[in-house]
């Protein structure tokens, strides 16, 4: 039964990351802002591969960082005919090694290496009936690593479920662009992020709610009008994302 729910659940992903028409030509309108035609992202998780595909119509290199040996599969089945898109089949952390992955049958898109994010998510609606189970031990790298290997990326979107700030703490130095998730919960892992790349450069921040890709701030903010936007979410606010630019040289604000 888990397997026929894994597979259920796979297959719903690719519905609703792939089924609907017009959704790619939404996510190349709003990332256009952030990845040049000819440019270098990383899609760091890319389950369904649906942003790594936008993005390639874009005229982007794309590395999709994805743990889940079935959707490793699946990006491989999508992309292994592209030259323009690497799958690496990984987590990133803090530093390299393994770690055991959480992850949800029913909703197999979600999963996680953080035990903290499991134990608290629980209390947003977006994932009050996620039910967790442990998943595959993943080998671990760095965002320094893969910068090492691939060149530094005009953006990067991180999406690894409370995660995010681990993710940024195998990061040393600033980059053009990022995007993390928020959730009013946990929002202190977004501080976090903000935190870590604040010590590396001077970013202006934005949010969009779920996948709206629709600015709930009609201007930037700095780091601290942002921080004082997570702390007055209510504990039903949706979840989101959070872009940050780099400010001066090598950035994009």
């Amino acid at each position: 039964m888990t397997r026929l729910n894994r597979s259920l659940g796979v297959l719903r992903s690719l519905a609703v990351y792939h089924g609907i028409p017009w959704r790619s030509r939404q996510l190349r309108t709003f990332y256009r802002a952030f990845i040049p035609p000819g440019g270098l992202a990383f899609d760091i998780r890319a389950p369904a591969g649906n942003r790594t595909a936008a993005w390639r119509r874009l005229g982007a290199r794309v590395v999709a960082v994805e743990p889940q040996p079935d959707f490793v599969r699946l990006l491989h089945g999508l992309f292994d005919h592209d030259d323009g898109v690497t799958v690496l089949p990984l987590a990133l952390g803090r530093e390299a090694g393994s770690a055991r992955l959480l992850r949800s049958e029913r909703t197999p898109t979600v999963s996680t290496l953080s035990d903290d994010f499991v134990r608290r998510a629980g209390a947003s609606a977006s994932f009050r009936g996620v039910q967790w189970a442990p998943g595959p031990t993943v080998e671990v790298a760095t965002l320094d690593t893969l910068l090492a290997g691939f060149g530094r990326p005009d953006f990067v979107k991180i999406d690894v479920e409370g995660y995010e700030h681990e993710v940024l703490g195998g990061l040393s130095e600033p980059l053009p662009a990022l995007s993390f998730e928020y959730l009013a919960p946990v929002r202190d892992v977004a501080l976090a992020c903000i935190d870590r790349l604040e010590a590396l450069g001077r970013y202006r921040y934005q949010a969009s709610a779920g996948e709206r890709l629709r600015w709930l701030q009609p201007e930037p903010l700095d780091a601290a009008a942002m921080r004082d936007w997570l702390a007055g979410l209510g504990p039903e606010a949706p979840s989101g994302d959070i872009y940050a630019r780099l400010v001066g040289p090598g950035g994009t604000a």
